[in-house]
């Protein structure tokens, strides 16, 4: 890492400006290429600061509050807001406050704030690391919340915030024995069989990696699969499958299995994972509408959604998105379900999920596919280590960030599985 710390801390700025004023996805802008002249040391400290950031906004915003008679330009803010993460965090005053003064002095239109930048961070460096943790877990930004606290209540959406700003430990799903992955990774067995790893660090240098004995997966987005029992000789059709988790569990289940998504970049990922877990399935890179041939014992559709459920790893999303695109992802969501059903024989199960809070994008899609499609019926998913409250008054299954909270918690999801009529 650069000793001064200055390259970090201008490559996490520079990604908070990208989210919070261009409604970008820190994914996206990783992928292009945003930290791509960092050495390695500082590209992961400049994400891992920018991602702290985005779990603390709000707290940060809050302890600016007193400080400031009005918001500074976002340039600005997004300086104080990294410095106020790194202060309450245990840097050295002297090193970041230097630091995100010159961050605005480099920027002509707030190059006159610097001496209000080094006044407002010089007062926090006094007074806020002790008051950091007195206050609030952050708050989901006001458009998401809302609905989130029709749907859920406040005190729900309050466990979920709080599961939010804690962060995401890594899970594993396992191709043979979790319990001895488990020992060997320094792990705990989940409920439902997925290990979870605190403090992984490399993912890439953990034991079994190289020998494929498992793959990266929220324990969450493992149960879609669980629901379909013994799949052993089925062909089953894993739509939108990208990145693959659930591609490699029905090939790991030995299951005939054919992944179907439209990108390319994110298909050829999917292979090169199956090949390092030495399992096998047909990779298509298609638009799952222009799928005609049908006739599958099962349908794996985890529809693009929201990605509301996933704030624990994605903090960005809150800040980078606003909600307008929700009506065409639910309008999407219900047409991949209709076209999926196209393309099972009669008898056969299709599992619906998505990553998503919003009943819209969940519980309400299978409420209205059962009221469009006769002979429609859900089955009560009865696996272990799901609570019985889990289950939703339709027969499907509600997955939420404040559930197994003294365990780490989990992405929100839901799924049911769907029998179509013989």
């Amino acid at each position: 890492m650069n000793q001064t710390g200055l390259p970090a801390r201008r490559a996490a700025h520079h990604l908070l400006m990208e989210i919070t004023d261009e409604g970008r996805l820190m994914p996206e802008l990783i992928v292009g290429g945003a930290l791509a002249r960092l050495e390695n040391d500082d590209r992961a400290r400049a994400q891992r600061l920018a991602t702290d950031a985005l779990r603390g906004l709000d707290r940060a915003d809050r302890m600016l509050k007193p400080y400031l008679k009005k918001a500074p330009p976002s340039h600005v803010m997004n300086a104080l807001r990294l410095g106020v993460i790194e202060l309450c965090g245990g840097e050295a005053a002297h090193g970041v406050v230097n630091a995100y003064v010159e961050i605005v002095a480099r920027n002509k239109r707030t190059q006159t704030m610097k001496g209000l930048t080094n006044a407002v961070l010089r007062k926090i460096a006094d007074d806020g690391p002790a008051g950091w943790n007195k206050r609030a877990v952050p708050l989901t930004p006001g458009w998401l919340r809302q609905p989130l606290v029709a749907a859920w209540g406040r005190d729900a959406v309050e466990g979920m915030e709080a599961a939010h700003f804690a962060g995401a430990p890594l899970d594993l799903t396992i191709k043979a024995d979790p319990e001895a992955v488990a020992e060997t990774v320094g792990g705990v067995v989940l409920p439902t069989g997925s290990v979870r790893v605190a403090n992984a660090g490399q993912v890439s240098a953990l034991p079994g990696y190289a020998d494929g004995a498992w793959w990266v997966q929220d324990a969450a987005a493992a149960i879609p699969v669980m629901l379909l029992g013994n799949v052993q000789g089925q062909n089953i059709l894993d739509l939108c499958a990208a990145p693959g988790g659930k591609t490699m569990q029905l090939a790991a289940l030995g299951a005939n299995v054919t992944a179907v998504d439209v990108s390319e970049k994110r298909m050829a990922r999917v292979s090169e994972n199956l090949t390092r877990v030495g399992l096998t399935a047909e990779v298509i890179v298609s638009d799952a509408f222009a799928l005609d041939e049908g006739g599958y014992d099962a349908i794996l559709l985890d529809a693009p959604c929201s990605a509301t459920g996933t704030i624990r790893r994605h903090p960005d999303l809150p800040y980078a998105k606003d909600g307008s695109e929700f009506a065409a992802l639910i309008d999407q969501q219900e047409a991949l379900l209709d076209h999926a059903l196209s393309l099972l024989k009669p008898g056969g199960r299709l599992v619906y999920c998505t990553c998503s809070l919003l009943p819209d994008e969940g519980e309400v899609q299978v409420e209205e596919a059962l009221a469009r499609f006769d002979g429609l019926t859900v089955e009560t998913p009865g696996i272990k280590g799901i609570d019985a409250d889990w289950v939703t008054p339709e027969g499907g299954l509600r997955l939420r960030p404040d559930y197994w909270a003294e365990l780490g918690g989990m992405d929100g999801f839901y799924m049911a599985v769907l029998r179509k009529p013989a």
